[in-house]
């Protein structure tokens, strides 16, 4: 099958080294036109065969309405496009409805597997309709991994997203949860080798998972993982998944804790924890630290 492919980045990069090892062909654009097969979106929409299928994989945003609004201006009716940015999900029904004014079909597809997707295959969550979906097919299955799981049409347009939101918010909490784990390990007085206690857990254990197997590599890059920073960056997925907690009345006590402690880490000195502390010294005369 033939696929126009925007942005060449990590992700996209290597999407399109997958799908042409699996006898796809690929003609990609990136604004770095060294690693571009095409001059531009115009010259893409040439290269590529009718009905054209052409997906983006650009940052969430302007950038990504940018892209599809001038995407839609050189293609024709009965062409798909796919957004498979992390875009919020409540931009997807008016992009379906504006693009559907041109004749032209659209899809979500929350896409995870970050830089090991090349070699392990991506996880693919697809909001759209079913006609354009089993027409994909043939490159949802050389994305995702092989046998049965990897992939779902999760519904209609921004399902996608939707789904993929939700997956970003679950990885928050588990993260942290390891991380926290890792931490009482440090400061614990008895255990004195904690890269292998994390080793010792990849296989055997009910918490093994491949977030695990990566912690266990930096481990083995950086025992103490003094090289890093204590600082967690958001890029809006987990503020997401909050937000719809609360929208829908669900108790996510676990994946919001995860997300408020992402904005602590990027405080040097907590203003909260300094009127904590001028607090616990007025009423009961404890020391504070100046």
């Amino acid at each position: 099958m033939q696929l126009g492919l925007i942005g060449l980045g990590r992700m996209g990069g290597n999407m399109r080294e997958r799908l042409r090892a699996a006898g796809h062909e690929v003609v990609g654009f990136d604004q770095n036109l060294a690693v571009s097969d095409a001059s531009s979106l115009a010259d893409l929409a040439e290269k590529l065969a009718t009905p054209r299928v052409v997906w983006t994989m650009v940052p969430s945003g302007k950038i990504t309405e940018d892209t599809i609004d001038a995407l839609a201006e050189v293609l024709s009716p009965g062409d798909v496009i796919i957004d498979g940015g992390n875009s919020k999900f409540t931009d997807d029904a008016p992009r379906a409805e504006r693009l559907a004014k041109k004749g032209i079909k659209y899809m979500d597809v929350g896409v995870s597997g970050g830089v090991w997707g090349k070699t392990n295959g991506y996880a693919l969550m697809v909001g759209g309709d079913a006609e354009t979906v089993a027409h994909c097919m043939p490159i949802f299955e050389a994305l995702k991994p092989a046998g049965e799981f990897g992939f779902a049409h999760a519904g209609g347009p921004g399902a996608g997203h939707y789904a993929k939101m939700v997956h970003n918010g679950i990885e928050y909490g588990l993260m942290h949860a390891y991380a926290e784990g890792y931490e009482i390990l440090e400061a614990s007085e008895l255990v004195e080798n904690v890269p292998a206690v994390i080793k010792s857990w990849r296989e055997g254990s009910v918490v093994k998972s491949w977030l695990l197997d990566l912690l266990d590599r930096a481990l083995d890059e950086d025992p103490k993982l003094a090289g890093l920073k204590g600082y967690a960056d958001d890029t809006g997925e987990g503020r997401w998944t909050v937000d719809e907690a609360v929208r829908l009345a669900v108790p996510a006590h676990v994946i919001s804790a995860s997300l408020f402690a992402r904005f602590a880490s990027r405080q040097d000195d907590s203003p909260a924890m300094k009127a904590v502390a001028a607090l616990r010294n007025q009423f009961g005369g404890h020391a504070v630290k100046r």
